[in-house]
């Protein structure tokens, strides 16, 4: 029986990427895969579900009104579950993470050696990304690394993919963003996680929602929230995390495919 695998990608005001990130997606990379697109529309104003349906999306979801990254993606998370999904992948709408490298990301999944899977620029390649952009992400992947007393390699990647129980359990405390709290959710949870390395290009259109003075406070209080709130062990059978470098198991595709 085929996996049935949903990409989801959450999207605010995407109109110029948002279509070939959709028909990147390798839908034929894999027979035993049943892949579709789900689209969630944080309340755009412009041509974002437009530009979806053109290029492919097979569901689309819209919010009203602008709710949030976190928002979004806790949306993703619940429709996947929701289509009966076996995998669901999260990734980002602004072209700056390749579909591509999604058989890849899915992988441990598929071979039971994990639950949850993030795809890290730092292990991969990296194309454009700004000093103080790398700088912030070092930080606060960092803090994470502590707060689970786990290496973690990039902790705020937007590419992930997500088992069905993980999907069913994760939690987002915050509209704002996902990026720390689900990962520290998701491992305190006793699910065992993995890094992949990917290639990774800043956007080259459109524009990024994150304001620094706007990010720090939001992220450093939705941390310190996850990390006081009591969570209970959904996994226990195995060991809490496993980062590993699979640098030399995965084969890169050129850089000019991407």
């Amino acid at each position: 029986m085929k996996k049935h695998v949903v990409v989801f990608i959450p999207a605010y005001n995407e109109e110029k990427s948002i279509g070939e990130v959709i028909s990147r997606i390798p839908r034929d990379a894999n027979s035993q895969l049943f892949i579709q697109v789900l689209v969630i529309n944080d309340g755009s104003r412009d041509d974002t579900v437009k530009e979806s349906k053109q290029a492919g999306a097979d569901f689309i979801y819209s919010f009203k009104e602008n709710k949030g990254l976190g928002a979004a993606v806790r949306q993703g998370l619940k429709e996947s579950y929701k289509l009966g999904a076996d995998i669901a992948v999260m990734i980002d709408a602004d072209c700056e993470y390749p579909p591509e490298q999604i058989p890849e990301l899915i992988l441990p999944i598929l071979e039971n050696k994990a639950d949850y899977v993030m795809g890290s620029r730092f292990l991969g390649k990296m194309k454009g990304m700004k000093l103080h952009r790398r700088l912030g992400n070092y930080v606060f992947t960092l803090l994470q690394s502590v707060l689970l007393r786990k290496w973690i390699y990039d902790g705020q990647s937007g590419m992930r993919a997500f088992s069905k129980e993980v999907m069913e359990h994760a939690e987002i405390i915050h509209d704002y963003n996902y990026a720390q709290v689900l990962t520290l959710n998701i491992v305190r949870k006793g699910f065992r996680m993995r890094e992949i390395p990917i290639y990774y290009q800043v956007r080259t259109q459109g524009q990024s929602f994150i304001k620094f003075k706007e990010y720090l406070p939001n992220v450093i209080v939705a941390i310190i929230k996850e990390m006081l709130r009591p969570v209970r062990k959904v996994r226990t059978s195995s060991s809490p995390m496993h980062t590993e470098n699979l640098r030399k198991e995965t084969k890169f595709k050129s850089s000019s495919q991407l």
